[in-house]
């Protein structure tokens, strides 16, 4: 994996200390911190895991040596390319457990907030311009009506909110995740930011999908780490997915009080990719509470954070937001909050046509037999009872049916009315009324 996969200008790799934008005191302390928690003694070992080049390393060892918190141990190791050992000396523990107490954080430099925000300046969502060929490759998996890839792409490409809503079943979160695949390029995600002197972690392998690099001996190691700024990771670009279980908490930065550091809200690790909030409408607060905490970030591409001391500051807001719904947006919003998401597109269900070839293809991906006699039979006998209604998942909810009861009563593989009716009762409930 090289920087040739991606069209991103790379952050350059900090030459020396005053490049990195960050306080001396700050990198000192990371620097002796980190040497105590993980007892390293080589530069080039610490280098790696402060993600800094050897460089700028060596300038704080120095900083370090010169205030007699960390001392040379006079000894040449040969398997460590006879490199000087080091070691931090009594008021270099000292100092590592003062700094420990105010802040257990440790390894990684952070990126200053000024200096991020350059960054994702220059590899914006709204610098995407996908195709119509693109978007219909990552949903050629999905029966979709004639002019809803009309209707997406400049949506998509526009870098700014959706609503996609319509009846349950029919492919939203489908959709949204076809819109995530399309993009397929990769960005550079902070490991940590810095803002104030406070640390704020940002990377999360959960969300974040890290690209594969190129592993070599140790020396080329040192090369490839030149490349861009190790500080940051190079990610596909991030999608966070939500659903029922967000709350206005985990739009905020989460504080540990333990280690007293923080951690990016999911909106900022979403930043630079896609942050799906699928089935709004279930979450605990109101769809026009979650759309009121969005209204700046929404107009204005910045987002208001707060820390514990209750200073504000503002952090980029360069997401593509996919709201998703089984609600008509005039039950759930106002229309001021509908103002504010820029793009309302209807995912209905198939037609009739469009219902029997995603029956058809999901049928052969299962290797389940199509009969004619069983599919009029579903049409004009089952579907009446529902108005017609036609969605996108019931092709593959009866076929796995039918399947599983193929495979109970020991049968080949087949498509019967009666095996169909069966399937059938385990897609609705019947209304009626249970004594209790």
């Amino acid at each position: 994996m090289n920087l040739q996969s991606t069209n991103v200008l790379a952050p350059t790799s900090p030459r020396s200390m005053a490049e990195t934008g960050l306080s001396q005191v700050m990198m000192r302390d990371i620097l002796i911190k980190t040497m105590f928690r993980m007892n390293l003694s080589h530069t080039s070992e610490i280098a790696q895991v402060i993600c800094l080049s050897l460089a700028a390393t060596q300038e704080i060892v120095d900083l370090a040596r010169a205030q007699r918190l960390v001392e040379a141990t006079g000894t040449l190791h040969a398997n460590s390319g006879n490199e000087m050992g080091y070691q931090l000396t009594e008021a270099g523990k000292s100092r590592a457990l003062d700094a420990l107490a105010q802040s257990e954080y440790y390894g990684a430099m952070p990126v200053p907030l000024e200096s991020y925000k350059e960054q994702v300046t220059r590899q914006s969502i709204r610098n995407i311009q996908l195709t119509r060929d693109q978007l219909l490759a990552s949903m050629g998996h999905l029966i979709l009506p004639e002019d809803l890839i009309q209707n997406l792409g400049p949506a998509v490409n526009s870098g700014r909110s959706i609503l996609l809503y319509g009846p349950p079943g029919n492919g939203k979160s489908s959709i949204s995740n076809g819109i995530r695949d399309a993009m397929g390029d990769k960005i550079f995600v902070p490991r940590a930011l810095e803002y104030s002197g406070q640390v704020i972690t940002v990377y999360d392998p959960i969300i974040h999908t890290k690209a594969q690099m190129a592993v070599d001996d140790p020396t080329s190691l040192r090369r490839n780490a030149n490349r861009f700024d190790s500080r940051y990771v190079l990610c596909d670009r991030p999608t966070v997915i939500t659903g029922g279980e967000l709350t206005l908490e985990m739009l905020n930065l989460t504080y540990n009080p333990t280690a007293r550091t923080y951690q990016a809200p999911l909106q900022l690790k979403a930043t630079g990719g896609v942050f799906i909030i699928d089935d709004l409408g279930r979450q605990k607060e109101s769809p026009q509470a979650l759309i009121n905490r969005w209204i700046v970030p929404l107009e204005e591409n910045r987002d208001i954070l707060t820390l514990q001391s209750g200073e504000k500051f503002t952090v980029p807001f360069d997401t593509l937001v996919i709201f998703s719904t089984n609600f008509h947006p005039n039950e759930i919003f106002d229309g001021a909050a509908l103002r504010r998401i820029f793009y309302k597109i209807k995912i209905d269900g198939p037609t009739q046509e469009h219902f029997l070839k995603i029956f058809a293809m999901v049928a052969r991906k299962r290797k389940l037999p199509l009969d004619e006699a069983t599919l009029v039979h579903l049409l004009q006998k089952k579907y009446p009872t529902i108005d017609n209604l036609y969605a996108n998942y019931q092709p593959l909810f009866l076929t796995d049916q039918v399947i599983a009861i193929c495979e109970f009563e020991g049968i080949p593989y087949q498509m019967t009315p009666e095996l169909i009716d069966r399937a059938w009762a385990n897609m609705f409930v019947k209304e009626e009324v249970i004594a209790r």
